[in-house]
């Protein structure tokens, strides 16, 4: 029995081994060839030339806030995006909401400089995303950490994605103030890199975060931001998901509290070459559709 029970026990030992240097192997495998820094800049490279695509779709926004929730549907446009409201909380606008909510879109149609200042807004916002991520290279250091697989809103599901965490780089200078908010985040990154794309970007503010050496304000360590983005259609990658949770101080005196959800979802392709206006009586026509399907549903149920 004493030769059994060793027997038993050198087997697990030896079978814990062999398991423990599998998963090594596995592991080395899995890893990039490139450094962690060249696969984000290679990465991001991609990003920059996606975002010349001219693919446009119509989606479906849900927002969540303190405040409630607010439900959008919108449509990329060349000129800039159309949304429309079609539910608060969950709830379907009624017939009067509806009708305000046509009349506000139908003021970017009638007034050309309306339109342009919604333009330029989206285009300087655009800017500012492009600027933070062609900053991710060098602003962290970065760490092989594994795979994990995708998922609908994560790439794809099935996918096997590349983890990498990262941390301040101590030797990155910011070009603007735009930048700066990355000089104190850590978390980690997942990229596809079959088709060379960000799949999830998760960070957390580890320290302080001031502006113009704290005099135009700063933010609080313990914020949070994430994004996912998911190939949606023939390799069409669109953003998913995105949280914020924000707090801190904007001229000494302001205190700044953002916390916001918004899922993206529903994802069918838009004509290429829709205007504004031509954006704007399609989503009329879409939210018609759902509001007639809701009330045939009450019908139903009331029967």
């Amino acid at each position: 029995m004493r030769l059994r029970s060793d027997f038993l026990q050198s087997c697990s030992v030896t079978t814990l081994l062999v398991a423990l240097l599998a998963n090594a192997v596995v592991a080395v495998a899995q890893q990039p060839s490139e450094a962690p820094a060249e696969l984000v800049r290679r990465t991001v490279q991609n990003e920059i030339e996606a975002n010349k695509s001219s693919a446009k779709f119509m989606f479906r926004e849900r927002k969540e806030s303190p405040a409630g929730s607010q439900t959008e549907l919108m449509v990329e446009t060349q000129e800039a995006m159309v949304g429309i409201l079609i539910a608060k909380n969950d709830r379907p606008l009624n017939a009067q909401e509806r009708q305000a909510e046509n009349d506000r879109v139908d003021r970017f149609v009638k007034d050309p400089e309306e339109l342009n200042r919604k333009k330029a807004l989206e285009s300087e916002n655009k800017e500012r995303i492009t600027r933070i991520v062609k900053a991710l290279p060098d602003a962290f250091l970065y760490e092989f950490d594994g795979t994990e697989a995708g998922d609908q809103g994560v790439a794809g599901p099935g996918e096997q994605l590349v983890r990498l965490t990262f941390k301040p780089n101590p030797k990155y200078d910011p070009a603007s103030r735009v930048e700066l908010v990355l000089t104190g985040m850590q978390g980690y990154i997942l990229i596809d890199t079959k088709q060379g794309r960000i799949a999830k970007i998760d960070g957390t503010l580890a320290k302080e975060v001031g502006f113009g050496w704290g005099i135009l304000g700063h933010l609080d360590p313990g914020g949070h931001f994430l994004v996912d983005q998911a190939d949606v259609e023939g390799g069409n990658w669109e953003v998913t998901r995105m949280e914020l949770n924000l707090t801190g101080k904007v001229l000494f005196f302001k205190t700044l509290n953002f916390k916001s959800t918004k899922t993206y979802s529903d994802f069918h392709p838009a004509p290429p070459n829709l205007s504004f206006a031509e954006g704007v009586e399609l989503l009329k026509k879409q939210k018609a559709v759902l509001a007639k399907n809701l009330q045939e549903s009450q019908v139903q149920r009331s029967q």
